[in-house]
């Protein structure tokens, strides 16, 4: 069976299997016979990415840079992993989060702290070092190349400080991460995808983000490639969207702010002030689906938003 999805000019879509089917991509680009992979899921999205490589007829020992936006969990849980198993790639990451790379110790209590022990054991695992010799941190604007193929990145804060953006100049197009939003495909209406931001704690800066997103249409991109999820079109019509939303959610926030202090109380009011917004939304949008499904698909989401700016409000 395919784990690929061929996006054409050497950029492959493999979906990571995190929490649920078309939750979470990661990508592979393949010139001549050297492969990056941007994000790595977790540990259990190692063995889709290993069938992926060999699907494309290559080996692990072919992958020459491993490649996480951020070291958010659902993007970098896995790299420790690759990493032992591609022994000739280098880990390409953000200088501000390399360290967590490096010695995921903090990472790793941080996270099992929020989601508990039983359930971060079962969804992330435990987290492998690198070798800080194998690992680069590119600055902003700087350049790696792939077999003659230019990776251009982008420091791009606002959902996390320790995210960058890759260019293809090949293929004119960016792999965001979260920086452009989320747009499950189970949302979008005659090939109209739902986007919005995503918010997530600790780090959410909406002028940054904002920046960021400006930044990355300045480049005037054919597609953006999302993690969650997947290639969407019309960019510049998209990066509207967002700016819109980003100070949208802004104003429910300080509204929020006004009633609560931070805790428990703001979030629940943020979360469903939140989901009410993102249904009208929907609604305006044409989605077909029933409330309860819309819901479904984008609950995960719209809670880490609530609670991203329950810290940003402080």
């Amino acid at each position: 069976m395919n784990v690929l999805t061929d996006l054409g000019l050497g950029i492959y879509l493999l979906d990571s299997g995190f929490q649920r089917d078309h939750m979470a991509a990661c990508y592979l680009i393949q010139q001549d016979n050297q492969l990056a992979i941007v994000e790595t899921g977790t540990k259990d999205s190692v063995p889709h990415i290993l069938a992926g490589i060999a699907e494309l007829g290559l080996t692990p020992e072919d992958v020459t840079y491993i490649i996480p936006t951020h070291v958010h969990l659902d993007h970098a849980g896995g790299v420790g992993r690759l990493m032992q198993l591609c022994a000739n790639a280098q880990l390409v990451v953000h200088e501000k989060g390399a360290r967590h790379m490096i010695d995921p110790s903090k990472l790793q209590a941080g996270a099992t702290a929020v989601y508990g022990e039983a359930e971060f054991n079962k969804t992330y695992g435990e987290l492998i070092p690198v070798d800080a010799r194998r690992v680069i941190t590119p600055a902003h604007e700087s350049c790696l190349d792939l077999a003659g193929r230019v990776l251009t990145f982008l420091d791009t804060p606002g959902h996390a400080r320790h995210h960058f953006c890759i260019y293809d100049a090949i293929s004119e197009q960016f792999f965001t991460g979260d920086t452009f939003g989320l747009a499950y495909q189970e949302l979008t209406v005659n090939g109209d995808p739902f986007i919005i931001p995503t918010t997530t704690p600790v780090q959410f800066d909406p002028e940054a983000l904002k920046h960021s997103i400006n930044l990355l249409i300045a480049y005037a991109p054919k597609h953006m490639l999302l993690t969650h999820y997947g290639q969407v079109s019309e960019p510049q019509v998209l990066a509207l969207r967002l700016l819109n939303q980003i100070d949208e959610m802004v104003v429910i926030a300080k509204q929020a702010a006004t009633q609560f202090s931070q805790g428990e109380n703001r979030i629940a009011a943020l979360n469903e002030t939140l989901t009410q917004w993102v249904l009208m939304a929907l609604a305006e949008h044409g989605c077909e689906l029933s409330k309860e499904q819309q819901v479904q698909v984008l609950k995960t989401d719209i809670l880490l938003n609530a609670q991203g700016l329950d810290v940003w409000l402080g």
